[in-house]
Order: C-alpha cells, then sequence, then structure tokens
C-alpha cells in the first residue's frame, strides 16, 4: 500500500487563520479532497470514477484533518473494480459545509479538469444537505411568526444548482463517460425534530411539529433530484430510501419499507410527497437505528446525528493535506452484487446504491 500527501502552504496559511476561530468555523468551508486507486491483482488498466459534492462524499468524521478512507464514492469503485476486473481510481473533490452554489462554482465547475480526464468513465456528485442543514437551524431559532421562506428558498436554491450541475456535467465530462449519478438527501436528525417549534403558525397561533414541517421540503427536493436526473440522462441513488425506511416489510403491505420508498420514475411530485408525508409515514424510521430485518438494526449516522458511518481507517483529507494512495479492495467478489456488509454502514450503504447502476463494460 502507498500513500502520498500534497500540501500547498498558500493553501494551508488561510486555513490556519481560520483555526484560530475555532474548529467550526474551519469545518464550515473545509475542502476535503482524496484520491483512492483500488489496486486489483493481475491488471495494470485502470480507470477513473470522480465524485464532487460536501461532507457526505467526503466521508466527514469531525475531524478538520482526516476522514473515511471507504466513503461512498470508493465503496462504489471497489464494485467498480470487481465488475469490470480494472484498477479504479476513485477521485473524490469535496468541501464540507459547502452549500449547493458552492459544491456547483468551486468544485464541480472550478475543478471540472478531473471528470475530462480520457479514462474517467463515472462521474457522481451531491448537494444540498447544508442548504437544509441551515434552513433548519433558521427555523428552528425563530420565534413569534413562523417564516416558512427559509425552507422554500432552500428547495429553489437546491433545484437551481442540481440543474446547472446536470448540464455542465453533461456538456464537460469525457465523452467515454458510462455513468452520470446524483445521491439525494436522507434525514439526519429525524427523531430529534419530533419536537415542536418555538415559533407560531400565522393561520393557527399554535407551534408545529418541526419534522412535519422538514420532511414535505425534504420529499420536494429529493424528488427534484431524481426527476431532473431521469430528464438529464443521470441515474439517482436514493438515499433517503436506502437510509429511511427498512430493509423488510414492517406494515404487511406486501413491499420492503427501503423499496416502497423510492422514487418512481415518472411519478408526479404530488404522488412522490404524498407517499413519503403520509401514505408511507410510519414506515419511515430514523437511520441512528436501521432494522435490516425485524430483529437486527445497525447504525447508519455518526455520534454528530448528520454523517454516515463508515467502515475501516481514515486518510489525511482536510487542513493539513489530501491523501493520493492505492490499496487492495477489501473484496473481490459480491455475490447478488452486494459485499459483506453492505447495509452495516451508512457509507457502504450509500456506495452500494451507487453501484447498482453501473454499466457492465467500461
Amino acid at each position: 500500500m502507498q500513500a502520498r500527501f500534497s500540501r500547498s502552504v498558500r493553501t494551508l496559511v488561510p486555513a490556519l487563520a481560520l483555526l484560530a476561530l475555532g474548529a467550526d468555523a474551519v469545518a464550515s468551508t473545509l475542502n476535503q479532497n482524496a484520491s483512492w486507486t483500488i489496486d486489483r491483482a493481475a491488471t495494470t488498466t485502470k480507470y477513473r470514477s470522480v465524485a464532487y459534492g460536501d461532507s457526505i462524499y467526503a466521508g466527514y468524521n469531525g475531524s478538520i484533518s482526516s476522514a473515511a478512507k471507504y466513503s461512498a464514492p470508493t465503496v462504489n469503485a471497489e464494485y467498480l473494480s470487481t465488475q469490470w476486473a480494472s484498477d479504479i481510481e476513485s477521485v473524490r473533490r469535496t468541501k464540507s459545509g459547502a452549500v449547493a452554489s458552492d459544491v456547483y462554482n468551486n468544485k464541480i465547475v472550478a475543478e471540472r479538469s478531473y471528470m475530462q480526464a480520457s479514462n474517467t468513465r463515472v462521474v457522481t456528485f451531491e448537494m444540498c444537505g447544508n442548504d437544509g442543514l441551515q434552513a433548519r437551524t433558521a427555523f428552528k431559532s425563530q420565534s413569534g411568526t413562523c417564516d416558512y421562506s427559509i425552507l422554500t428558498a432552500a428547495e429553489q436554491s437546491c433545484k437551481t444548482y442540481v440543474t446547472k450541475a446536470m448540464d455542465y456535467i453533461n456538456a464537460n465530462a469525457y465523452s467515454g463517460v458510462k455513468l452520470k449519478v446524483v445521491s439525494n438527501l436522507h434525514y439526519p436528525g429525524y427523531s430529534a425534530d419530533n419536537v415542536q417549534s418555538s415559533c407560531k403558525d400565522a393561520g393557527t397561533g399554535a407551534t408545529v411539529k418541526m419534522q412535519d414541517k422538514f420532511i414535505p421540503s425534504l420529499a420536494r427536493m429529493n424528488f427534484m433530484m431524481c426527476d431532473v436526473a431521469r430528464q438529464k440522462g443521470f441515474s439517482c441513488a436514493d438515499n433517503f430510501a436506502q437510509y429511511m425506511g427498512a430493509d423488510y416489510d414492517s406494515n404487511g403491505d406486501g413491499k420492503i419499507d427501503s423499496d416502497a420508498l423510492r422514487y418512481v420514475s415518472g411519478e408526479s411530485e404530488a404522488s412522490y410527497v404524498n407517499r413519503i408525508v403520509t401514505t408511507l409515514r410510519s414506515t419511515i424510521r430514523d437511520a441512528n437505528t436501521h432494522f435490516v430485518n425485524s430483529g437486527s438494526s445497525y447504525d447508519y449516522i455518526q455520534s454528530d446525528d448528520t454523517h454516515p458511518t463508515y467502515n475501516g481507517s481514515t486518510i489525511t483529507s482536510g487542513l493539513f493535506g489530501d491523501t493520493t494512495g492505492t490499496g487492495a479492495p477489501r473484496y473481490t467478489s459480491f455475490p447478488s452484487g452486494k459485499n459483506p456488509i453492505w447495509n452495516q454502514y451508512g457509507h457502504e450503504r450509500m456506495g452500494w446504491a451507487v453501484s447498482s447502476f453501473n454499466t457492465p463494460a467500461p
């Protein structure tokens, strides 16, 4: 196994200046880039998978200097390596704390060269989580009459930049790219939001349950991501369904919960939102307790109640440089298209969700 660490004095100095303001200030706008190659035995052919996003794809673990080695994009690279019998370079160009406009402008557009390389075969991205989290924080701090416009603004920003991102990737990615995927949003802190607001609704004069206000907004964003993906030649990894629904039929409707919650290609927004907010609401569970059957569960969310759990070690990524390295795959066979821990960690589940769209050949 090899690992090389690149450091830039020009970027390190302002980052150190931010450090004086505290770790939270740094983490709010922290570049966390990495490149990890799955080095498969008996092959020298190497293809690239490029992932753009915020702290989710970064593999953020609360540190300003390290991240999960096997975040979702690199988990998918391991699947690709086996499917294509080749080495796969998993390139992560991410910025923890970035809102959708930041990911679009400063990662996808500014760092487009990574997806333009002639060995690139997969481009994936995720965004909008921080738009939603910031709107939720602002809403929770309200007193007096509730102002719902901050939620609407987050939805609109998400739609604007997801659409821009897909258009830009379509226009600028290497022509030989085989797969383009957007990952939508899980709902971090679902259980914690099962409380009343401090502000009061203008119509009823009563406080509102925060969960009841946030989940329709999240559902509209997730529908938009998957539906725009359908229109623009992208696949959509439905992380909301993968994280928030159990892997068995808990309500006796004849469908596994995580399957029943998924976006259905071509359905209307009204149909999708009603299914999430009303029809299947009783099957939605906090991802801190993701049931794989009626008696067993795994924790998909770290102790910060936001970021996905992960398997394995960390790599240097962030304030003190970024890792470029190689390593053998953890697994070399995937019965039924799944590794042995595909449903035990948040990043493993997300990586598998992206991999479910992989093409049979590069």
